[in-house]
């Protein structure tokens, strides 16, 4: 079989090829694609090409030339670092690829998974493992690097602890070992990591959270220090700004890094986050991909995953465009091959699995509006409405019809959340009678509202919160608009029901001294846990609370004061009380709020049927395919909801 030597040295960027160099110029495809993609000299033996920023690509172009000539690539004994670097990921990835094709095919030996089992069992001194997460683990453990695409409240986050509880107690000399975790997740999620680790370990890790509080230099001097925590947290729109850094921190520790959330380095198009997070990541000693929804748009958002797992390997074997070509139909005879090519390397446990009690849905509590609120609403409705109904237009996805709707669902709730853009008019310049479109004694019902009447729904779910805690349960309320998170709270409070709120304006906890003296998101999740909690009731918007929040362990109803067509957001809402961990017995409860002949009701149907549809999709699929735009307003909820207005008024 002909060969080509990678040779280079520390003193030059360079790499010289020499074998079979001929054989590339014997070869019509292998000559176009060196001349296309390389800058190189020619000489009497050897082949002088100048690399790329990247080396890695330069050597994946260098591999692609041997395919076309049916060559071996071998490395000589003096290289580079970098290129050292690239010939270890090869002879990993020969052995642990194949571990993990074993342990995915059920034929991992009995042995090597018993001692997994104990190693984990004495070193996770807090935390048992279900099955599957100790398989999961397992796989994660020997394939090094590796994706978990399990639902939320499957327990990921365990799962990770388990392997690196194995991996961090191997022998220093294991090619495997790993003794510090680097998270790149979403700053809500950074108390949750370092939470889960307390809970599985029984201590509190060291950790070192690098958020917007901490500025840039300090985070460079503490990725240049000696002693690095066990666990550093940092956001992943901090990476691109910390890459040399990164790099440095990554090739002086046995780093295992974890993309939690992976989903948000999905971007092919050169975005700076996703390039920043993929030129690290040859420099971890073991990387991990965390995410429950892996193609949220297409097949083409597994593309920069792979590539993080494996970044010298090409283990999908087709390209960008290609893969969104096969998104398109769900006939393509290539999707086969490429779950064929990408199962080896990731774990994805369905909620089917999980074994959880099934939550009650309780059937939805019509809501009859105050005679205000009614007087609002279908001033508002009856104007939007004859407008969307009377459009011309086949496709409702103007910014003015969604901000139509916007203003229907909040007069559906609270009309007084119509009263700030109302003030804003008054003070600015007076009132636009065009752009508000109501006489002035409507404005004057809607500025007035809040002081004649308080909102049905806030009334309904006070006397269900009433019932809840009376019997020691603890509730969690979800609404879209801040005001009404603010406004509701305020309600609650003057009835003497003691309440939190978790939104954006949450503070997320810094990790320093200072969080001592604010109330962020993590000690409010915190005291709500405690048995002798002074509150029982969060508030909470899931735009905010949709990552990495579990309140499972002690709440076990959810009142919805209003929702949107978004369901994505409602699914993961509910996924904050419904998780791996409920004990035998324990019953999950929702309660949906509709107001009385609005548009309430065609949300509630619109959601129904996204989510059993999501549902089938994520339980029937390997790799569960969505289009996430769907899952948002779009024109077949405007009309259902057409639908349902002129079915509703034609019966008045």
């Amino acid at each position: 079989m002909k060969k080509l030597c990678l040779e280079s040295n520390e003193n030059t960027s360079n790499l010289i090829i020499t074998g079979d160099i001929a054989a590339i110029f014997d070869n019509r495809r292998a000559s176009r694609y060196l001349k296309d993609t390389l800058k190189y000299t020619l000489l009497e033996d050897s082949i002088v090409i100048e690399t790329e920023d990247n080396i890695n690509k330069t050597i994946d172009r260098v591999k692609k030339i041997c395919e076309y000539i049916s060559a071996e690539l071998v490395y000589s004994g003096g290289v580079s670092e970098a290129v050292n670097n690239y010939a270890l990921e090869e002879e990993k990835f020969m052995e642990f690829a194949e571990k993990a094709r074993l342990i995915r095919d059920n034929q991992c030996e009995k042995s090597d998974f018993s001692a997994f089992v104990d190693s984990v069992s004495k070193h996770l001194t807090n935390r048992s493992l279900y099955q599957l997460q100790l398989l999961s683990a397992y796989h994660l453990a020997f394939s090094q690097n590796g994706c978990n695409f399990s639902v939320p409240g499957a327990g990921k986050t365990s799962v990770v602890y388990g392997a690196f509880a194995y991996l961090s107690n191997l022998d220093r000399s294991d090619k495997k070992f790993v003794d510090k975790l680097l998270i790149i997740s979403p700053l809500s999620a950074f108390g949750p990591w370092e939470l889960e680790y307390e809970e599985c370990f029984g201590v509190k890790p060291s950790s070192k959270r690098l958020n917007g509080k901490i500025p840039v230099e300090e985070k460079k001097q503490y990725l240049y220090s000696l002693n690095p925590a066990k666990i550093t947290l940092l956001s992943y729109a901090s990476v691109p700004a910390l890459r040399e850094e990164l790099i440095y921190f990554l090739k002086n520790n046995k780093v295992m890094v974890v993309l939690d959330e992976a989903h948000k380095i999905k971007n092919t198009s050169g975005g700076i986050t996703a390039t920043g997070v993929l030129d690290i990541a040859t420099y971890c000693s073991s990387r991990v991909v965390l995410t429950g929804t892996p193609a949220p748009n297409g097949y083409e958002d597994l593309y920069n995953l792979y590539k993080f797992i494996w970044p010298t390997q090409k283990i999908i074997p087709y390209e960008v465009y290609q893969l969104k070509d096969m998104s398109k139909s769900d006939s393509d005879a290539r999707v086969n091959s490429l779950l064929h090519a990408i199962e080896p390397f990731f774990i994805r446990v369905k909620k089917s699995d999980l074994g959880i009690p099934p939550a009650t849905e309780n059937a939805p509590i019509i809501v009859p509006m105050g005679e205000s609120q009614r007087k609002i609403y279908d001033v508002i409705e009856k104007k939007y409405m004859s407008d969307i109904v009377s459009t011309k237009d086949s496709s409702f996805q103007q910014d003015l019809v969604k901000a139509r709707l916007i203003r229907m669902m909040q007069a559906a709730t609270n009309p007084d959340l119509l009263s700030v853009p109302l003030r804003n008019f008054a003070s600015s310049e007076g009132f636009d009678a065009e752009a508000v479109t109501e006489d002035t004694s409507f404005i004057k019902e809607v500025l007035e509202y809040s002081a004649n009447e308080t909102p049905a729904k806030f009334v309904k779910a006070k006397e269900i919160i009433e019932q809840i805690i009376s019997k020691g349960g603890k509730v969690v309320v979800w609404c879209i608009y801040i005001k009404n998170i603010l406004d509701f709270k305020e309600y609650l409070l003057t009835n003497g029901i003691p309440c939190k709120t978790l939104y954006g304006a949450t503070p997320v906890a810094t990790g320093n001294e200072d969080d001592n003296e604010e109330e962020t998101r993590e000690k409010i999740i915190a005291d709500f846990h405690r048995p002798d909690s002074d509150f029982s009731v969060i508030i909470a918007n899931p735009f905010a609370v949709s990552e990495s929040i579990s309140l499972h362990k002690v709440c076990h109803n959810a009142i919805y004061m209003e929702r949107s067509f978004n369901a994505a957001h409602f699914i993961q809402s509910k996924d904050r009380i419904h998780r791996y961990g409920l004990k035998p017995g324990i019953e999950t409860n929702y309660y949906y709020l509709l107001s009385e002949d609005s548009i309430d009701s065609a949300i509630h149907e619109r959601l129904i049927a996204k989510e059993t549809r999501l549902r089938e999709i994520i339980e029937s699929m390997p790799i569960p395919l969505f289009d996430n735009a769907e899952l948002e307003t779009g024109d077949d909820d405007i009309k259902a909801l057409i639908a349902e207005y002129v079915n509703r008024t034609k019966a008045m």
